[in-house]
């Protein structure tokens, strides 16, 4: 078994503690922070995996690479493309809704003034 720990300065006076464990294709991350306790994504676990190296404060700022090299193969590797490939699905969707109400807002608008024009041609 491998391990690498981080101190990562988060909202929190004290920085979180960040654990990575590698146990041959196998991953572990945990950290101290709130999010991580209540089994949420967390955001500090997830930029050292996306080798980000903001908020270290521990000094191992090398270790980062090692961590991300362990991502090749193992599960965590595979949960993360799945979770890059969705937030790329759910940003697309949600340009595509902006775009969609843009112009549901431009045809409304258009639908308003016909009807106008309508009212002052019949009225002649």
């Amino acid at each position: 078994m491998e391990r690498i720990e981080f101190r990562v300065q988060g909202s929190a006076a004290e920085p979180y503690v960040v654990v990575f464990e590698r146990t041959g294709d196998n991953v572990d991350a945990r950290c101290t922070c709130p999010g991580s306790r209540m089994a949420k994504r967390c955001k500090h676990r997830l930029s050292i995996l996306y080798a980000c190296t903001d908020g270290i404060v521990s000094g191992n700022l090398d270790d980062v690479g090692r961590v991300c090299s362990w991502m090749a193969g193992s599960d965590v590797e595979a949960a993360l493309a799945r979770v890059d490939s969705a937030e790329a699905a759910w940003k697309a969707a949600k340009g595509a809704l902006k775009s969609a109400q843009d112009a549901e807002r431009a045809a409304k608008e258009e639908l308003q003034i016909a009807k106008t024009a309508l009212g002052f041609a019949m009225a002649r």
